[in-house]
């Protein structure tokens, strides 16, 4: 949507943002005429020309971005950043400490302290193209032997500790290696330690998961308020329950897949292949008679083409019932209905309830709104948990139009598998499909945990082939949005910030006749980073995101020390920024553009 002029009330609120001058100082209008203008802009595909990345910046704000990135790169600083962050809030002061993050990495990487305070953020993303994610990132910010006693407890059942045994030809030591990714490891329960650039939720209790829904209400509700539909809030489901069920869960859908190997002979995905209960009940010769039998049979969730699972997962997410009572399947050798889940307590069957209940609740605002919503990714242990609950949401809630997004990590060897079998799963169960595309987050410790364990290492053999996967998997979603028409009813989000695939994903765009307009493919980078793509991108007509997180500044620490450890560990690609940058500051100094303001762009997103 273009307009001619933005309203006194969106003027002051873009004034009053911090690097931008008092109300009343003179602000240059520039008009773009049309969307079309936006439309036919063809972007820099080499992402090299800083006016255009820059101009939504102040001099002020290009100064500072400046010096935070090259701080980034000193080694010293950012290997010792929490002590020195800590020295400086000692010595400072808590008032002038704060003042001076504002000033400096917080102003740069975080939108503000609450969903007020960053309205004025989002508001100029929006006039010069760009979208919102919104991501509270307040974190407890717990020692490591703390984080590891907090994170031991809520992944160790209370429960006898019985396995299970579905005694099926396949259960040998290939598939007991596997299942041992999904117990709890001490050594890696701090994931903090081998990833400091990726978010760690820990559970504290069931009051600390309730809080954390109603901060995932707000983030929506100032998703709806300020964004004009535009903007996604982002949630983990670590964040809204007990970790140890999301690894049972996990261990549940390992079980599964070797029992439909076993009692089908078929290795396929389940989704893509056309297998009848009639055809399983033949497989299995046990008594026709059998109560629990028939209930498992026609529980069953199958379709006109045959078997999709073999569990109604709808009654898991809808909380209908024992979780022990959904996962009971056929011991091949007794002939006995047997659960498929470790066992839980009572205490903790209420756990998964609430778990569900604030899943829904979510998902149910974030309906009500009209607002999307992105699940994120997590570590393997708990991901096939993650990504079949939120599958089964994006069938509950994505009937008419996308509102539950799918995370799925690149870098993982069955990427492609996992996206081939819900996309099948949506066509058949008439879904929107919306999928967010990662390289990954949790590389050194997948492979460290996988070797210490011993099961097999889920991680591509190099980055070459993560790039690989993540073209595949990109290529095969532009595909069917194309097989899909002018329905809409696959999109997805390129979440990177490597050149390279951008333009790739460009590229392909043309090639496949997929307009910028459609709003069926976007980028997403972070904010505070990668602005020489994000700008450009949003100003030339795609759909573009910046994923912006919010929270006091005490809390949002830890989230800033992650930023500094991920931009030393780029230092090519902050490079290139930091050059940008340098080259943009003197050309304003040279061409008296040094009080440059951002103009009311119309390119509103």
């Amino acid at each position: 949507m273009l307009r001619a002029g933005v309203s006194m009330r969106s003027a002051v609120a873009l004034r009053a943002h911090p690097g931008l001058p008092p109300v009343g100082f003179p602000v240059r209008r520039h008009i773009r005429s049309s969307c079309s203008s936006a439309q036919k802009l063809e972007v820099d595909l080499k992402f090299e020309d800083g006016k255009e990345a820059f101009k939504s910046k102040t001099t002020t704000e290009l100064l500072r971005a400046y010096f935070v990135l090259k701080l980034s790169s000193v080694d010293y600083i950012v290997n010792h950043n929490r002590q020195l962050m800590s020295l400086g809030q000692k010595f400072l002061g808590k008032k002038l400490f704060h003042a001076l993050m504002k000033r400096t990495f917080y102003g740069h990487f975080v939108g503000g302290e609450s969903e007020n305070a960053i309205k004025p953020t989002l508001e100029r993303l929006r006039r010069f193209g760009v979208k919102s994610i919104l991501d509270y990132s307040a974190e407890e910010d717990l020692s490591e032997e703390r984080a590891r006693e907090i994170e031991m407890a809520s992944t160790i059942s209370a429960a006898p500790s019985d396995s299970v045994d579905i005694d099926t030809p396949s259960e040998n030591e290939d598939v007991a290696s596997e299942l041992a990714q999904f117990k709890p490891q001490k050594k890696f329960a701090d994931p903090r330690r081998f990833q400091p650039t990726a978010r760690t939720y820990f559970y504290l209790s069931e009051a600390q998961c309730e809080k954390n829904v109603e901060i995932f209400l707000k983030s929506i509700d100032a998703v709806a308020g300020t964004t004009q539909g535009t903007g996604l809030a982002a949630i983990k489901m670590t964040a809204l329950g007990r970790p140890q069920l999301l690894m049972q869960l996990s261990e549940v859908i390992i079980h599964t897949r070797k029992l439909f190997r076993d009692v089908t002979g078929k290795e396929k995905l389940m989704a893509l292949e056309q297998v009848t209960p009639e055809q399983i009940d033949e497989r299995l010769h046990i008594d026709k008679d059998h109560e629990e039998y028939q209930k498992f049979l026609s529980g069953m969730d199958y379709d006109k083409k045959g078997l999709m699972n073999l569990f109604t997962w709808s009654g898991l997410v809808d909380t209908r019932g024992m979780i022990s009572d959904i996962f009971k399947v056929p011991n091949l050798r007794t002939g006995k209905m047997e659960p498929i889940i470790s066992a839980l307590t009572e205490d903790e069957e209420e756990m998964f309830r609430n778990m569900m209940r604030r899943v829904n609740t979510i998902a149910r605002h974030a309906e009500s709104t009209g607002v999307r919503v992105m699940v994120d990714a997590e570590q393997t242990y708990f991901q096939p948990a993650i990504s079949r609950l939120t599958t089964e949401l994006m069938r509950k809630y994505n009937k008419t139009k996308p509102i539950v997004f799918n995370t799925y990590q690149c870098y993982l060897k069955d990427a492609f598998d996992c996206v081939q079998r819900d996309v099948e799963l949506s066509k058949r169960q008439n879904f929107y499909f919306s999928a967010k595309l990662v390289r990954g987050a949790y590389m050194e410790q997948e492979r460290l945990r996988a070797k210490t364990v011993g099961y097999p290492d889920p991680i591509n053999d190099s980055y070459e082939a993560t790039n690989e996967m993540y073209h595949k998997v990109l290529d095969y979603l532009l595909q069917e949005i194309v097989k899909s028409g002018k329905s809409g009813r696959v999109s997805v989000m390129c979440a990177t910030h490597n050149e390279n695939t951008v333009r790739y994903v460009v590229r392909r765009m043309k090639e496949l006749g997929i307009g910028r307009s459609e709003r069926l493919v976007c980028f997403g980078q972070l904010l505070g980073m990668c602005d020489q793509v994000s700008f450009p991108l949003g100003q030339a007509g795609y759909s573009v995101y910046k994923y912006v997180p919010y929270g006091p500044v005490d809390e949002v620490m830890p989230y800033l020390s992650r930023r500094a450890v991920e931009n030393n560990s780029l230092l090519k690609k902050v490079s290139k920024e930091l050059d940008m940058l340098r080259k943009e500051i003197f050309r304003r100094a040279k061409q008296g553009e040094w009080r440059h303001l951002p103009s009311e762009e119309l390119m509103t997103a």
